[in-house]
């Protein structure tokens, strides 16, 4: 810690903990000077974008490399320098507090570069420095898949909606799908000459199965997109000039967020494939290690090299759903308002002007042959 109490290393990588009505952010952080590597827990103020310590967990493995945090927020998967670590988190009344847990499975393994657990938590996998691809069930730990050779250096990974298909990026520009239920490999991903794929994810709207991956081809850069049903390559999509670092997508599938190697955030919009707002220099020249969006709002979590992490606000205006039943209010409403008028004024039958003098009605004889008039019925 400096003299200010507040622990200054460099954020290796960050992300959102979402716990019941509270949303905290969790930074791995590196050593700095006599302060030790640690896992450290903020509060979010949504009003000023500002984050708070509220607790850390010292890394005794050494500087964090990557973290995962289970759907309920109560895990959080670390890797190390030096080892993984399984830790138990909690936000009790006396404060934050963590709880390390055996975890044997991930122990003498190696470098880990890549940890995901999929969208329901039922799975858990884990790509290493070394290619090494495993896939557990949660929180078992049973092995659904062990392949030593899945990549000659895992660069990303990603969990479809369902949790049933994984995902996962070389170094070398390639990039496979596994079946992560019956642990078997799908097949590779199509790719044209010279195209490297990096950063990949898959839709989240429930509604459009697309798998998106970043990539690098003849001095462009790509969004290319997959259709999960068939794998077929469906196209792609120059949307910066700038080298991606990193790729995110929101929790509703509608917007995917780009970081590049000097320090932008790009915001792309799924439905129409277009860059609707990029921040330069959030950064200022260094790369960008992650990107998460926040469950809540939008807003997203982005930490650089070299930096501190920064929470940047989205210039998008969503319509929630009670706005939206209130619209529908508001024109039923509306409607009637128009209608009262509309009748009131108009010259309709059911609304012809009532004169101030009216002559009686004359009286009507009787019919020829009828002895009786009709007065009298």
């Amino acid at each position: 810690m400096d003299g200010d109490g507040v622990h200054r290393g460099t954020v290796k990588c960050a992300a959102w903990i979402r716990r019941r009505n509270e949303v905290y952010a969790l930074l791995a952080k590196s050593a700095h000077r006599s302060s030790p590597p640690v896992l450290q827990i903020s509060s979010y103020d949504p009003n000023s974008l500002s984050l708070s310590p509220k607790g850390e967990y010292v890394c005794e493995d050494g500087d964090p490399i990557c973290i995962a945090v289970h759907p309920s927020g109560d895990e959080i998967v670390c890797s190390m320098r030096n080892g993984v670590r399984l830790i138990e988190f909690s936000d009790v009344e006396t404060g934050i507090k963590f709880v390390t847990k055996d975890f044997p499975v991930l122990q003498g393994v190696g470098l880990q570069k890549c940890l995901s657990f999929s969208t329901d938590g039922s799975k858990f996998a884990s790509g290493g420095e070394d290619g090494h691809l495993r896939i557990f069930e949660w929180p078992s730990l049973n092995v659904l898949l062990d392949e030593p050779r899945a990549h000659k250096s895992f660069r990303d990974m990603d969990f479809s909606l369902g949790s049933e298909v994984l995902v996962s990026t070389s170094t070398d520009g390639h990039a496979r799908i596994w079946n992560a239920t019956d642990g078997v490999p799908l097949q590779s991903l199509t790719r044209v000459a010279d195209e490297k794929l990096e950063c990949c994810r898959f839709s989240k709207d429930g509604t459009k199965p697309f798998l998106y991956c970043t990539a690098q081809h003849g001095g462009k850069v790509l969004i290319v997109v997959w259709d999960v049903s068939t794998w077929n390559r469906l196209g792609h999509k120059s949307l910066s000039r700038k080298p991606i670092s990193t790729f995110s997508i929101s929790h509703d599938g509608k917007y995917l967020a780009l970081g590049s190697h000097d320090g932008d955030i790009g915001i792309v919009d799924v439905k129409k494939m277009e860059l609707i707002q990029w921040a330069k220099r959030v950064f200022l020249g260094t790369q960008i290690s992650c990107l998460d969006f926040c469950p809540t709002e939008r807003v997203i979590l982005s930490a650089s090299n070299g930096s501190e992490v920064t929470v940047t606000k989205l210039n998008i205006r969503d319509w929630k759903e009670w706005q939206i039943y209130l619209l529908l209010l508001g024109l039923f409403l509306a409607s009637g308002v128009l209608f009262y008028a509309f009748f009131k004024n108009s010259d309709s039958f059911w609304n012809f002007p009532v004169r101030t003098t009216q002559h009686h009605r004359p009286s009507m004889g009787s019919f020829p042959g009828d002895s009786q008039s009709v007065d009298e019925l």
